[in-house]
């Protein structure tokens, strides 16, 4: 999806689910939209608005490996649909 820029310029925001992702890609979380209990337990774990995220692996079925704040985790396909994230800057 693109989203204009809220400055003055028409700059595009490409944001994407973080099951979307190339595998080596870095990216920044910009919403995440899954149960509130399972969105508190990912916010004690790092996964913020505004965090980078390194995608490690994919799996066929959805599944996510990711690294965040030096720490790995799996996430499945439910979880990783709901978190919404823009390419970062390398």
């Amino acid at each position: 999806m693109c989203l204009p820029d809220s400055g003055s310029g028409m700059e595009n925001i490409m944001e994407k689910h973080l099951n979307e992702c190339k595998i080596g890609g870095r990216y920044l979380v910009t919403r995440v939209q899954v149960d509130e209990s399972i969105t508190r337990r990912l916010e004690a774990l790092g996964v913020n608005e505004g965090t980078p995220v390194d995608v490690l692996n994919k799996k066929g079925a959805g599944s996510v490996i990711i690294k965040v704040r030096g720490t790995r985790l799996a996430l499945g396909k439910r979880l990783s649909s709901g978190i919404t994230v823009e390419e970062a800057e390398q």
